[in-house]
């Protein structure tokens, strides 16, 4: 099993710091554990095993489950960017992992502030002091369609470009045979439940998981019924 601990590369060696092994295993904690999960919980734990919906409606768990996860994977970002702050690659392999690093970065510092401007909640359970039940997202609003889908969007495209990145640092640290394998095989496991997960319908669309599928709902009205809508089944 040797070749198993050996590096990918023999003719380079595998010598990193360990400010720079700091920042890869942080790295890997987030965009390869933390966040991934936190989007798979959000997608389809809308509603618990026991949860009987519609008639039992917003589950509060899958949201204090993404926030925590998604919270913890920005802090463990931060920490390995701070490990890093003044490293400098001097190849270009490390030039092209840097910059998408920044902008991994970058998108993730915009996921925390469109989380804070995505607008009021409204509805039935948070009635304004006036009486009114409008809010941003009861009411389906431009502002909080266009959050839905920056966030939705960038949040699998970062997903998918940071396991990318993973992999060219590994290559740049030359890391042993045994962490690109598990890696692959924790990215595969992923892909498998998030298929099994879709193909069993439990993508239930946000609005529908809080307030219901009554197509009378400002927001039915506003969300034509599609991928992860769903009227109330019979």
């Amino acid at each position: 099993m040797e070749w198993l601990f050996s590096s990918i590369d023999p003719s380079r060696a595998h010598l990193v710091t360990d400010a720079i092994a700091w920042h890869g295993r942080l790295m890997v904690a987030a965009w390869g554990f933390l966040f991934p999960i936190g989007i798979l919980i959000a997608r389809f734990l809308k509603t618990t095993p026991k949860q009987k919906w519609p008639e039992k409606l917003d589950s509060q768990v899958w949201w204090h489950s993404h926030w925590i996860l998604q919270t913890c994977g920005a802090v463990l970002v931060l920490v390995a960017v701070w490990l890093i702050w003044s490293s400098s690659g001097d190849s270009f392999v490390a030039w092209v992992h840097r910059v998408i690093g920044w902008v991994l970065v970058s998108i993730c510092a915009l996921q925390l502030l469109a989380g804070w401007l995505r607008g009021s909640k409204g509805g039935p359970t948070e009635v304004d002091i006036n009486g009114s039940v409008h809010g941003d997202h009861y009411d389906m609003t431009p502002r909080r369609l266009a959050f839905e889908y920056m966030h939705k969007s960038l949040g699998y495209f970062a997903i998918l470009v940071a396991w990318a990145t993973t992999f060219l640092g590994l290559w740049i640290a030359n890391a042993p045979k045994w962490m690109f394998i598990v890696m692959i095989s924790w990215f595969v496991v992923l892909v498998i439940v998030f298929v099994v997960l879709q193909k069993r319908g439990l993508a239930l669309d946000t609005y529908q998981a809080i307030w219901g599928p009554d197509p009378d709902l400002p927001g039915n009205q506003r969300k034509p019924i599609g991928l992860g809508v769903r009227r109330e089944q019979p």
